[in-house]
C-alpha cells in the first residue's frame, strides 16, 4: 500500500466533519456540494452570495493547495476522454436523480441518521463499484 496516509486521512475527515457540523449548527444548512452549486446557478434572492462564496472557497482552496504542492495533482489515471465524459454525465444524472451527492447524503445525511441518505449511499456506492469494474475490466478503461 504505497498511498496509505492514515494521519492525513483522519485529519481531512475531521475537518470535513467539523465544517459540515458547523454549517448545520450555525446556518441550518446541509453542506451538499451539488445543492449548493445548483443554488448558485438558480440565483435565488438571499441565497446566491453565500453559495457562490462556498463554491469559490472550494475552488480557491484547491488552487492554493495546487500552488503549495503541485505534485499532489499528478494525474496517473489511464482513462479515455470518452470514459471521463460518460462518468461525469452519469455522476450529474445520479446527483439529480438521488436529490443530492456524496457530501449531502454520505456525510451530512448519514450523520443525521437519514434513511433516505442511507439508501442513496448504498445505491451510489454499489453502482460506483460496478462501474469501476465494468470500465476497468470489461472495457479496458476506454469506452
Amino acid at each position: 500500500m504505497e498511498n496509505f496516509t492514515p494521519f492525513q486521512s483522519l485529519l481531512g475527515g475531521l475537518l470535513i466533519g467539523a465544517a459540515s457540523a458547523a454549517m448545520l449548527v450555525l446556518n441550518g444548512r446541509i453542506a451538499g456540494i451539488s445543492g449548493i452549486t445548483g443554488g448558485v446557478l438558480r440565483m435565488s434572492r438571499g441565497e446566491t452570495l453565500w453559495r457562490a462564496l462556498f463554491v469559490l472557497g472550494l475552488v480557491g482552496g484547491g488552487a492554493v493547495y495546487h500552488a503549495l504542492a503541485p505534485e499532489a495533482f499528478t494525474n496517473t489515471l489511464d482513462r479515455s476522454w470518452g470514459a471521463l465524459i460518460v462518468a461525469g454525465l452519469l455522476v450529474g444524472f445520479g446527483t439529480q436523480m438521488g436529490n443530492g451527492c456524496t457530501s449531502g447524503h454520505g456525510i451530512c445525511g448519514l450523520s443525521r441518521m437519514s434513511p433516505r441518505s442511507l439508501v442513496a449511499v448504498v445505491t451510489f456506492m454499489t453502482f460506483a463499484a460496478l462501474t469501476v469494474f465494468l470500465v476497468g475490466s470489461v472495457f479496458g478503461g476506454a469506452l
